[in-house]
């Protein structure tokens, strides 16, 4: 007799947020390039036509999890900026919540973003320009706030709030850097008091 044709059962589904989930770990600890499909597709256990029709491709993956990961944080720290606290205070619990967050014991060490696709191969070159305009963007967000505190009388009128947003941005990649080499948040924090020397305003 025959043996009965075994039919192939169907793929597994996957919850779309825990994908994300996973993926915006994986991408943080091993960065994109370090990050393989293959990586991907076990970490969620799936296969890769799973994850292409339900992402689109690992680049497409990568912005995902970005927005997945941004989201999480943006709202606390939009509303710390946004807040009627004078501006340097506000800053400095802006900078304390990054700190923080860079050196949660259960989760990768630094930044997805402040220190992502840095270096990278020509073919991803796409890849890194998103991520630089995601940092270009966090760095317009303390801008906005700087000239809100010129408005106030907070900063003097004469302040380049452009450079000073790129000073204190310079200081949240430096800090995702010094995570990654094992420094604890005690030590962030304490250059963010110093960094916080440097504010040329009303505090």
């Amino acid at each position: 007799m025959d043996k009965p044709v075994r039919k192939r059962g169907r793929p597994r589904l996957l919850d779309r947020e825990v994908g994300l989930e996973i993926a915006a770990r994986l991408f943080w600890e091993h960065g994109y390039e370090g990050t393989s499909t293959a990586d991907l597709t076990k970490a969620m256990g799936i296969n890769p036509p799973t994850l292409y029709s339900t992402f689109g491709s690992k680049e497409e993956l990568y912005r995902q999890a970005l927005d997945f990961s941004i989201a999480r944080e943006s709202g606390r720290r939009a509303q710390i900026l946004q807040s009627d606290l004078p501006a340097c205070e506000a800053l400095r619990l802006y900078l304390y919540d990054i700190a923080d967050s860079q050196t949660q014991p259960d989760k990768p060490r630094g930044c997805m973003i402040s220190t992502a696709v840095l270096q990278h191969a020509e073919e991803n070159a796409s890849v890194a320009r998103m991520t630089a305009a995601l940092r270009e963007t966090s760095t317009q967000t303390l801008k906005a706030r700087f000239d809100r505190a010129v408005e106030q009388g907070e900063l003097p009128p004469q302040t380049d709030t452009d450079t000073l947003a790129r000073f204190y941005a310079a200081l949240i990649q430096g800090m995702s850097a010094q995570a990654c080499d094992g420094a604890c948040n005690a030590l962030l924090r304490r250059l963010i008091d110093t960094a916080l020397m440097a504010w040329p305003g009303r505090r």
